[in-house]
């Protein structure tokens, strides 16, 4: 023990006396947008350090004399800064370095440390300039392959033939949740992500990391930037605007980031064939803060509040269906109004501290609290009618004749109250080529839910009762005695806990075999929960999961990557999974299970002398314990069982690069066949079986007006099964959609940017101002996102109308950033 006390004594007197003859100098290296720029290398006299994934660095030099430090990329121009330090001192320096081109910015198409581990990283200028319905991150996510949708006005997306309820979304590092009660894409409003407030955007479609959570399908990482200077944004158009201001202190400690945004849909929804009176509300605001209290711990906070009013009352609609020769139209005439209301209030705080080089810990806390309503009253007198096809009649196009079949009175006064609490601990630990990643989390649930919803259906002066509980009877040449009963009616009361308590352990090394690169990663998941609450049994349960992904880069002269990944992947059921379609919560529900396999390649080339970049999966999914649901619109509703089987099996391709000089764009194909097999009945095709997709991102410019860019955003998905009612038995009536086309155009012209020099006065006070037109669904095509179904007991049957969604419209917008 004596020993070890004379050891660290001299040890810690050597350790102040090396500190006091060295200086230090440290800084974050940038590129020209102000985003961090990873694995420079910066050295002097061969000895150096490479910058982190926020761009940091921190170097230990000689100090009292003059030397030459070099800044180094493969990317980006070299830069050499002379420096001096006395002794014991730290230098501040931070820079930004130049692309390796003249006059257009090149694309950068290979990023090996993502590539290696099948994330597709998306640049945040094709997210701010992309048209698209819902204006997020969510719209370019629609172009990749494997990711299916059939409504421009939702957030919501499918990936692999899973649901909306399989994808993980962070924030951060932090979970974020999907509303509860939103049942169509013209309630959602905005999405949880501000882009003008992102980073860094990385996607992964299915074969992912063990650190990532408990979900089947995929994974939206996204990393809010730390400014590095004083700015304030401002965009607005037709459909919102948004303000952004951020900023640094004095001493570069605290970092702080703050975004407005307001929605407005009304131009998508009066684009209906719905007569009515739309008055959406959707705001929110998002601020991230940073603060250096030293080199090794920092603080960070997240925090966010969302208000979204939807009041609508509609007042008539006429949808046209039919045949060529034989015309038809739905009429309707409603009578009642629908008031929705969503709050959302999300906080989380971040500790980050850097024990040493090599050892870093992440104490994360979090709550995530929504208070949704949804009430209507909604009467509905309807009646099917015969188009007028006369060209040389003044009613041309118009209903010369109706006949009533009856009315629908829908009601609903339904609540939900959700909070969701955590806290995790984080590690990550280097050695040489090892990294090693370890976390736990803690995580608590409170759901309060109410709901009230039936509906009345009359036809033919008939109260229609629901088939699929009451046997058909012959009316109406029969006459019925059995009571009046609601054709739906939802009651329930639930105030439910859930407590889950997880963790992972993965170890991820890159090594080199005959200089061939060879990565791989290997972890594994755990997670334990307990439902209770009032009127049900407490339940617990508990999974583990494993997961592989290895990945191999040959000495070629052809530049390619393959990789395989999988593993055993489980889904425990979150609240809306636990509910049944009449409101019982069944705490007997089990985690859906997939057996995930994923084999991918990507090739790097160049043509016309630019690159590119053909990425290439194929997949498979095997599932077990699946919960069987149904898709009205993006209301899910599940059974609450876990007796199905299923799987998913396709393949998805992309060709992005610079396609134009200077621009990056990419086309996308994608092939899925998903079936499942519910009660040993037989195999059929899933909700999400949408078979083919063709999507196209395309940037283009005037070469003679390099600031005049265009931009195209076009989407073939092939119809999904839907548009049946939902209570209709799958194995007895299937349906598919039709088709899904939609293609957005932008156009912009650039005043001021960084390649723009501003050419008057006024624009001088500007660093960036552009002003442009957005097309939205240019060949106004009429697609469905579900059938209305209108029963007529007259003539015993049901007749579908498709339920279209937005047309044709045209937005104006402008940005500009001081």
């Amino acid at each position: 023990m004596k020993a070890n006390l004379i050891f660290l004594f001299f040890f810690t007197i050597g350790t102040n006396i090396a500190t006091a003859q060295t200086g230090t100098i440290e800084g974050k290296v940038l590129d020209k947008d102000g985003n961090p720029i990873e694995n420079v290398s910066i050295t002097y006299n061969q000895l150096g350090t490479t910058t982190n994934i926020q761009g940091e660095y921190t170097l230990s030099v000689p100090s009292g004399k003059s030397i030459q430090i070099k800044y180094s990329h493969l990317s980006y121009k070299t830069y050499t800064r002379k420096v001096n330090i006395p002794k014991g001192r730290t230098l501040q320096f931070s820079l930004k370095l130049q692309v390796k081109t003249e006059k257009i910015d090149e694309v950068i198409i290979i990023d090996e440390r993502k590539s290696i581990k099948g994330i597709t990283t998306i640049k945040k200028d094709i997210i701010n300039n992309l048209p698209s319905a819902n204006g997020g991150v969510e719209g370019v996510l629609k172009t990749l392959p494997g990711v299916s949708f059939n409504n421009e006005l939702s957030t919501q997306y499918n990936v692999r033939g899973g649901s909306f309820d399989e994808n993980l979304v962070y924030i951060n590092g932090v979970e974020i949740y999907r509303p509860f009660l939103v049942r169509s894409g013209q309630q959602e409003g905005l999405s949880f992500v501000n882009p003008n407030l992102t980073q860094n955007v990385e996607f992964s479609a299915g074969g992912f990391q063990s650190k990532y959570g408990d979900k089947l399908s995929s994974v939206l990482d996204i990393t809010y930037r730390k400014p590095t200077d004083f700015g304030v944004a401002i965009e607005a158009s037709l459909l919102g605007a948004s303000a952004t201001i951020e900023g640094v202190s004095k001493n570069k400690k605290l970092k702080g980031i703050v975004g407005g945004r307001y929605r407005d849909n009304s131009l998508f929804v009066n684009s209906k064939d719905i007569n009515s009176n739309y008055d959406p509300n959707f705001t929110d605001i998002q601020t991230y803060l940073s603060y250096d209290f030293s080199e090794k711990f920092t603080l960070d906070f997240l925090g966010s509040y969302s208000l979204n009013n939807y009041n609508f009352t509609p007042f008539s609609q006429q949808t046209n269906f039919g045949t060529v020769t034989n015309p038809l139209a739905l009429v309707v005439n409603y009578r009642g109004t629908e008031k929705d209301r969503y709050e959302t209030v999300f906080g989380a705080l971040s500790g980050i501290y850097k024990v040493t080089d090599d050892l870093t810990l992440n104490l994360t806390t979090s709550t995530y609290n929504t208070k949704e309503q949804e009430y209507f009253d909604i009467l509905a007198f309807y009646g099917i009618g015969e188009v007028n096809t006369d060209f040389g009649s003044d009613n041309f196009g118009n209903v010369d004749f109706i006949q009533a079949i009856g009315s629908q009175l829908d009601h609903a006064r339904n609540n939900i109250d959700a909070q969701i609490s955590n806290i995790s601990l984080k590690a990550t630990l280097r050695k040489e080529t090892n990294l090693f990643e370890f976390g736990a989390k803690y995580q608590y649930e409170n759901i309060k839910d109410r709901i009230i919803e039936w509906q009345v259906i009359d036809s033919a002066r008939f109260s229609i009762r629901p088939t699929y509980l009451y046997p058909k009877n012959d009316e109406p040449y029969t006459p019925y005695s059995g009571p009046i009963v609601l054709y739906n009616n939802v009651r329930a009361d639930n105030n439910i806990q859930i407590n889950r308590i997880s963790g992972f352990a993965q170890w991820s090394k890159k090594l080199f075999v005959k200089e061939h690169t060879i990565w791989y990663n290997i972890g594994v998941r755990a997670q334990q929960w307990t439902i209770s609450g009032e009127n049900i049994m407490s339940k617990k349960h508990f999974i583990v999961s494993p997961r592989a992904q290895f990945t191999v880069k040959p000495n070629w002269d052809k530049d390619m990557l393959f990789r395989i990944s999988g593993g055993l992947y489980h889904q425990p059921p979150f609240y809306r999974e636990l509910r049944d379609s009449i409101g019982i919560v069944h705490p007997e529900v089990k985690a859906q299970k997939s057996i995930h396999l994923v084999l991918g390649n990507d090739y790097s080339f160049k043509m016309w002398g630019r690159p590119f970049k053909l990425t290439t999966e194929a997949y498979y999914k095997k599932l077990s314990d699946v919960n069987p649901f149904t898709i009205e619109n993006v209301r899910i509703r599940y059974k609450a069982k876990n007796n199905a089987v299923a799987y998913a099996t396709g393949f998805d391709m992309r060709l992005n690069g610079e396609f134009v000089p200077g621009t990056e764009s990419w086309f996308s194909i994608g092939y899925l066949n998903t079936k499942e097999n519910i009660d040993n009945r037989g195999y059929i095709s899933r909700p999400t079986d949408q078979r083919l997709k063709f999507a196209i991102l395309f940037q283009d410019y005037v070469p003679s007006i390099p600031a005049l860019k265009m931009y195209l955003n076009m989407v073939y998905n092939t119809g999904v099964p839907g548009g049946s009612p939902s209570y209709a038995d799958p194995y007895i009536f299937q349906n598919r959609l039709k088709d899904y086309f939609r293609a957005d155009v932008g156009i912009s012209y650039v005043f001021v940017d960084f390649q723009n020099a501003a050419k008057v006065k006024w624009q001088k006070k500007f660093k960036e101002l552009s002003a442009g037109i957005e097309l939205f669904n240019m060949f106004d095509v009429q697609n469905t996102i579900t059938n209305t179904w209108v029963r007529d007991v007259s003539s015993n049957r049901s007749i579908g109308i498709p339920n279209f969604l937005s047309g044709r419209v045209l937005n104006v917008k402008i940005a500009m950033k001081f």
